[in-house]
């Protein structure tokens, strides 16, 4: 690391790390930050028998600030070790961030695209939209993950179409054939959002062949743009999904929601062609999640991974702000298809952590577990469900809509100003919740429908009335 600029944050990072302390509320088993502010899932990936997950790192203040890589390692995507900073702001063409990207592994390589942010001087009058922003698209590589080479940059502002504005980000990168692909989120000049679509032969030219959008306008900006193929294993064929998280939706069904969303959409279609894109699902309907990223791995699972927290969120807050630092990632996700419905459920590695199993017939009550793995199936269709938890949090479905609903509103209480999500639901078959110390995610409908919250027990307490149900929750031993 001969970069002064590197250098000095390196010391200065190191330093704020050894006087942190998570407190109460730090998570047994969803990745977190070390101390300060965590956002994006960042070059998601699989170096040989290690994973291998980045994110977006501010140390020295938990409400953000600084943009830098943290870098994480696991071998089963559930006990992370902290590995430090993996890529500084150092270079002109990143000063202003190492902004949100992907990792692709070949041959033993890792590949790294990311942002690379610079804010210019306000001295011209920038709106910062259109003018006095550079979005260099930067290439580094590594062969452990850990320690990384010169960085390039392979795109700039130029390389994008005339009428995109400065917000040209997150590049996401794969390989089909002896072609190499990258989509990235952008907002183009009438405020409306694409994602563009580039290739390569060699990872450092590329060219742009398409841009992605919708027929009526979605949102100003997509950001975090993902895309793959999974087969469905009911009826066979490939399902082709075109990931992105928009900003800037509006309407009633958009205001009752998350200021900012994550969902998907499938494609007909070529990616490179004029494919049709199908109705927007989103990944998660509950109060934290955004920016996910998939990856693949080694024995051919897709696996997702979102960012527990929200941006530019005023009504509701963090308690770990009080210990300094601030949000993590949701557990990972096996993402499958059935059907042409994309689904979501933890990753298998996940049971091996069951301990101690409470089970009941309709009805369940389990106190001080805080780590917990809890399933609630029965006979079809279900008539109705109330889950407790933490005497606040309340899961219920009336035969109409799923609903997360905390009791107490008040910004010190367990939903730290949380009120309601929910989503219409016609039937109920099943019911996955999957507690850590402060966080709880539900998967409903075999991960039909998710939702995601971060929470703040004052007692760790679950309840489950479920009529003619099985209930079943294991202890988590981590």
């Amino acid at each position: 690391m001969a970069n002064p600029l590197a250098q000095d944050l390196d010391a200065l990072r190191q330093a704020i790390e050894k006087t942190a302390d998570l407190g109460p509320y730090a998570q047994a088993f969803h990745l977190t930050p070390p101390v300060g502010w965590l956002n994006d899932p960042n070059g998601l990936s699989q170096l040989g028998d290690t994973y291998h997950a980045y994110f977006q790192y501010s140390p020295f203040n938990p409400e953000g600030g600084v943009k830098m890589w943290g870098h994480s390692t696991s071998t089963d995507m559930l006990r992370w070790k902290y590995e430090g900073a993996a890529l500084y702001p150092d270079q002109p063409f990143d000063v202003g961030g190492v902004y949100s990207g992907s990792a692709f592994v070949e041959d033993g390589t890792m590949h790294v695209f990311y942002t690379g942010n610079v804010k210019l001087e306000d001295s011209e009058g920038y709106d910062y939209v259109n003018s006095g922003r550079e979005a260099n698209t930067v290439h580094v590589s590594s062969d452990d993950g850990a320690h990384f080479g010169p960085k390039k940059p392979v795109l700039k502002n130029e390389d994008y179409p005339e009428d995109d504005t400065n917000h040209v980000r997150d590049p996401k990168v794969w390989r089909e054939g002896d072609v190499y692909y990258m989509v990235q989120g952008a907002r183009k000049k009438d405020d409306t959002g694409e994602v563009i679509l580039f290739v390569s032969e060699d990872l450092e030219s590329w060219k742009l062949v398409n841009r992605i959008t919708s027929d009526e306008p979605f949102g100003y900006m997509w950001e975090c743009p993902d895309y793959f193929e999974i087969a469905d294993t009911a009826r066979g064929g490939v399902v082709k999904v075109l990931s992105v998280s928009p900003q800037g939706l509006r309407g009633e069904d958009w205001d009752r929601r998350n200021v900012y969303q994550s969902g998907y959409f499938v494609l007909q279609g070529d990616v490179q062609g004029d494919p049709q894109l199908s109705g927007f699902a989103l990944w998660d309907a509950g109060f934290d999640f955004y920016a996910p990223q998939t990856f693949a791995t080694n024995d051919g699972r897709r696996v997702l991974i979102g960012w527990m927290g929200m941006p530019d969120e005023k009504s509701y807050t963090n308690l770990t702000l009080e210990s300094g630092w601030q949000h993590c990632f949701t557990v990972p996700r096996e993402v499958t298809s059935r059907w042409g419905r994309v689904m979501q459920w933890p990753i298998r590695e996940l049971e091996a952590y069951r301990g101690e199993l409470h089970r009941g017939f309709e009805s369940i009550d389990v106190a001080d577990s805080k780590c917990f793995d809890l399933m609630v199936y029965g006979k079809l269709p279900l008539k109705r469900l109330n889950v407790v938890i933490a005497d606040d949090l309340h899961l219920t479905w009336d035969g109409k809509r799923f609903e997360m609903r905390f009791e107490d509103t008040d910004k010190s209480a367990v939903g730290a100003g949380r009120v309601s999500r929910f989503e219409p639901l016609d039937e109920l078959r099943n019911v996955r919740v999957v507690g850590d110390m402060s966080s709880i995610e539900v998967f409903v409908n075999d991960g039909e429908l998710t939702f995601s919250t971060r929470y703040y027990p004052k007692n760790y307490h679950v309840t489950v009335d479920a009529p003619d149900c099985d209930v079943r929750l294991w202890e988590l031993n981590f």
